[in-house]
């Protein structure tokens, strides 16, 4: 890879984390029953996925929403939201990239991030900072979440993509 196309696709890394970090930021809702929140981290972390690929969803995704965490006052959550976030784009992304850009294909990637989302934090949650009973709570504002974000993100990558054609170009 070239050192312009490096250069690139870091920078696009970059402003795509911050990206997600606002996104997280900027609309969060806390939720009283639970110990976190909702927000539309989701509907960044899909859009970035299937616009730029696995890679940079990964790496977006899980930096962002570890970083609205840690700046948000949630620091409890910040590495499950490493791994969760980072593993729902690449996820979406792989199966995008590998596959087609189809709407059913998009469809499924966005199923795959309702189930990863949901699954990721139940499962990290019991892990590393309570009880199952507690957490069991939360994935019914966890698939909340990650439906509407998913599709926002999806909405987002569509109006996105028809508007600049060379988006393929950019994905890593």
């Amino acid at each position: 890879m070239s050192e312009n196309k490096t250069a690139l696709h870091l920078s696009l890394t970059a402003v795509s984390a911050a990206l997600v970090a606002v996104f997280t930021i900027a609309a969060r809702i806390p939720v009283p029953a639970t110990s976190g929140y909702i927000s539309l981290c989701d509907a960044a972390v899909v859009f970035i996925s299937y616009a730029f690929g696995p890679v940079t969803g990964l790496i977006a995704g899980g930096l962002g929403s570890a970083a609205a965490d840690l700046l948000g006052g949630y620091p409890q959550f910040a590495v499950i939201s490493f791994i969760v976030h980072g593993l729902e784009a690449f996820l979406a992304g792989l199966l995008v990239r590998k596959n087609s850009q189809s709407v059913p294909t998009m469809i499924l990637g966005a199923i795959i991030s309702i189930i990863t989302v949901c699954g990721g934090y139940l499962l990290l949650e019991v892990l590393f900072i309570t009880t199952f009973s507690s957490a069991i709570v939360e994935v019914p504002m966890n698939a909340l979440q990650s439906g509407v974000g998913s599709v926002i993100g999806l909405l987002l990558y569509a109006a996105v993509n028809k508007a600049y054609r060379n988006l393929d170009s950019l994905r890593w």
